[in-house]
């Protein structure tokens, strides 16, 4: 179906404002209906744009014209079809921006709805396919209108299958193992057991190829018979699921929007409670607690991956309401309400990308509000230790888990850490001294053995004057009174620094390492 056809279509009675002939020729590729002021991230290329034009105002109505069609521009859209129903007409200033920039413009009247446009575009699709497609034209045609009312898995799932003679059992799982859809019939699959068939090959699996969706949400249709239905038809059924889930993932991007602002606000000091509670509304969270606040990190800057996989997550735990985004430093958080508990899951969504460290955080449930900014820092310093305990591996964890001072530790930056055992520890750390290595040791087993002289001199094979000698050359070097169990704590604390960094030689200290080879 070209733009040609649509405009001529006098069942629509569209009236063309702007269009160059060469313009007209190009082919449809779908439809999408929006009314964000910046629309380039949810048009494919080839797409009809539908918009009511409530993000249009007369004030600044220009330079508002003209950002939104430099996007449908950049996103390569076929025509747009503006509603006159808001403004009573099609503003001049849109109709000279899509002269300015090339995509023509068509008005739909107050009187023809949305869907109208939307049927007959996916109904034409559907007919010149029909010669490559085993579905029955009845079939597509009612395949055609739920996706154009935005049906979910589920309804189209029950519809694919309906004409054929016998019940087939289908479903529409994630890589994950959690069921999006099944039909009327099909079983409860555990988690476990739907990874498990999508992985082992038995039955019939057919991927839903949507851009828009994240590695670990990604969509698979599966039937466990697999002559229940031809091949070409369980392809037709999962290109009608990825125009349901392209849509689902717009939506959800505009959601993760709302919950970017929830981010800013929890990670700003002193947010105004008023503030809070619009943000909380604007996603969709109650404004009673429970809640629970779970980050996450995959390695990577770009955005979708690590909200993907804390979206499955939360969608596979079986969460209420729940505000999925990116905080100000690009860390993706969720906000779910309920005593949600993601750690059973957690292998499961990092499975679905076994090359990729999935690394989450959790804090401690915040009864309210007002307690949301603590248990998102809680939530962002288990990730941190997350993060340093198993850089090259998967780990979600909590922040109740960090009951050591070790285990604290593992949540302040490396960077930190380096420097903290740098102040404390001094010349002892110097790799090139031949001196400092014994006093290292001397030091870290004394505290080990809880200050015991003579524990310390036998499990080092030293007399235990040599052990007092040591630790006097080591309180002469760091200033501390091991006596005292205040100066204990910290050299305990920078030992514990020390190692996690990887007890790399501290810079600059060679010349006083040099002293330590004197003196000893």
């Amino acid at each position: 179906m070209h733009v040609e056809h649509l405009l001529k279509d006098e069942t629509l009675g569209l009236r063309p404002l702007w269009a160059e002939h060469a313009l007209l020729g190009r082919q449809i590729g779908g439809v999408t209906v929006t009314d964000l002021e910046d629309p380039t991230r949810f048009v494919r290329p080839g797409e009809v744009v539908l918009s009511g034009l409530v993000w249009w105002t007369p004030e600044g109505g220009r330079d508002k014209a003209d950002r939104f069609v430099a996007g449908l521009r950049d996103a390569d859209a076929a025509v747009l079809l503006a509603g006159e129903e808001t403004h009573g007409a099609v503003p001049d200033d849109l109709i000279e921006a899509c002269a300015r920039y090339g995509i023509p413009l068509a008005a739909v009247p107050a009187h023809v709805m949305f869907r109208a446009v939307t049927d007959t575009v996916y109904l034409q699709q559907w007919g010149e396919l029909s010669h490559h497609h085993a579905l029955p034209q009845i079939a597509r045609t009612r395949l055609s209108r739920l996706v154009a009312q935005d049906a979910g898995p589920d309804a189209i799932l029950a519809a694919a299958f309906a004409h054929l003679e016998r019940a087939v059992v289908a479903y529409v799982l994630t890589p994950a193992g959690r069921t999006v859809a099944a039909t009327e019939g099909g079983g409860t699959l555990s988690a476990a057991e739907a990874s498990g068939l999508l992985a082992d090959g038995t039955g019939a699996t057919v991927p839903v190829d949507a851009d828009a969706a994240s590695t670990y949400e990604r969509w698979y249709l599966y039937l466990p018979d697999p002559g229940a239905a031809p091949p070409r038809m369980l392809h037709e059924v999962a290109a009608i699921l990825s125009r349901c889930q392209e849509t689902w993932s717009r939506r959800r991007a505009a959601d993760h929007r709302a919950a970017g602002e929830l981010g800013a606000l929890l990670a700003a000091p002193g947010t105004e409670p008023t503030s809070l509670a619009a943000a909380l509304r604007g996603c969709g969270l109650p404004a009673d607690g429970p809640y629970r606040v779970i980050t996450a990190d995959t390695g990577t800057r770009r955005v979708g991956p690590a909200e993907g996989a804390l979206a499955e997550a939360v969608a596979h735990a079986g969460a209420g309401p729940s505000a999925v985004g990116r905080l100000p430093d690009g860390t993706a958080f969720a906000v779910v309400h309920g005593a949600v508990d993601v750690s059973e899951v957690w292998p499961l969504i990092a499975a679905c990308e076994p090359s990729v460290p999935l690394h989450g955080g959790n804090g401690r449930p915040a009864a309210e509000p007002r307690e949301l900014a603590g248990a998102l820092a809680e939530a962002r310093y288990a990730l941190t230790s997350a993060r340093n305990t198993a850089p090259d591996a998967s780990v979600l964890s909590d922040i109740t888990s960090l009951s050591s001072l070790d285990a604290l530790l593992t949540g302040v930056p490396s960077e930190v850490r380096t420097v903290y055992s740098r102040a404390v520890l001094g010349p002892l750390i110097d790799a090139v001294s031949p001196s400092a290595a014994p006093l290292l040791e001397t030091l870290r087993t004394f505290l080990a053995c809880d200050g015991s002289w003579a524990r310390t001199a036998e499990t080092l094979h030293l007399h235990v004057n040599t052990v007092h000698y040591r630790i006097q050359r080591v309180e002469h070097f760091t200033g501390r009174d091991l006596s005292r169990l205040a100066d204990r704590l910290d050299l305990w604390a920078a030992l514990l620094c020390h190692a996690e960094s990887g007890g790399r030689a501290a810079t600059g200290t060679r010349q006083a390492g040099s002293s330590i080879s004197r003196a000893w």
